[in-house]
């Protein structure tokens, strides 16, 4: 205790605190989902591969999401997204990416059986953390044992010891301020622009005809069907990427194979 808030003159010997201070701190974690989006069937990889990293393809999809796809045969997971599949095909009605594929050890063109959930982000309490209690310094200035020490709960600070110890003089010397910790690095920022619009058609099978185009290319494409001033209209969109270098390469995959227009859109 510095000297300015120690007493006068005090024939009692000072009394130590048991135990320690505890903290919880939040952390953030991914929490499974079923009710959101989840199936369990055969999962195939068409050998083919695939733009966009980690992903899953299903036709009961209303919107993408985040999910934890699961090889039931070897217990293996990967964590990846998930789309809707515009188109039936012949086997089952799950795809999987090439990167999916390798994480998961599916072979190409052999039905796996598979489960996917989707995940939701939330904030949990982690581990209590406990700050060491500090020794009792003995009679001799060393550390005191157990027989040294005696261990009684602290009064609580009545108004008039709060005055008090608002009058006391500074100390002379202030001890030096603790080392701020360095900020945290911002977290990454997610891509206003994560889609690639290949076209906007008013005939509904030219749009398909170009989703088509675009999967044999190994994309993920979307059809929307939209209306504006009375008409209807249907806009083919791949993504979402998920980062800037993932959006140019798709970008660049799109243009080379003869969509010049495509452009980067928020959704």
């Amino acid at each position: 205790m510095p000297g300015f808030l120690q007493g006068a003159e005090s024939d009692a010997a000072p009394a130590s605190t048991g135990g320690a201070a505890r903290s919880t701190r939040l952390v953030e974690r991914d929490v499974e989902a079923p009710e959101v989006f989840q199936v369990s069937e055969p999962g195939l990889w068409d050998g083919r591969p695939s733009l966009g990293g980690v992903w899953a393809a299903h036709p009961d999809v209303t919107e993408p999401e985040r999910v934890i796809i699961r090889n039931e045969t070897n217990g293996k997971f990967v964590i990846g997204a998930l789309f809707r599949k515009e188109r039936e095909t012949p086997g089952p009605k799950l795809q999987i990416s090439s990167d999916a594929a390798a994480a998961l050890d599916v072979l190409a063109g052999a039905p796996t059986q598979l489960n996917v959930v989707a995940l939701r982000r939330e904030e949990v309490p982690g581990e209590a953390t406990a700050a060491p209690a500090q020794d009792a310094p003995g009679v001799d200035g060393g550390l005191g044992g157990p027989s040294d020490v005696s261990e009684t709960a602290l009064d609580p600070v009545t108004e008039s010891a709060a005055a008090a110890l608002d009058a006391a003089p500074a100390p002379a010397t202030q001890p030096p301020a603790p080392a701020q910790a360095p900020a945290p690095k911002p977290a990454a920022r997610a891509l206003d622009k994560p889609f690639i619009q290949i076209g906007i058609f008013s005939i509904e099978q030219n749009a398909e005809n170009t989703a088509t185009a675009m999967r044999q290319a190994g994309m993920v494409p979307t059809v929307l069907k939209q209306s504006s001033s009375g008409k209807t209209f249907w806009r083919v969109v791949v993504g979402p990427a998920q980062t800037r270098a993932e959006r140019s390469a798709l970008l660049e995959k799109i243009k080379a194979s003869g969509f010049t227009d495509a452009y980067a859109v928020t959704n």
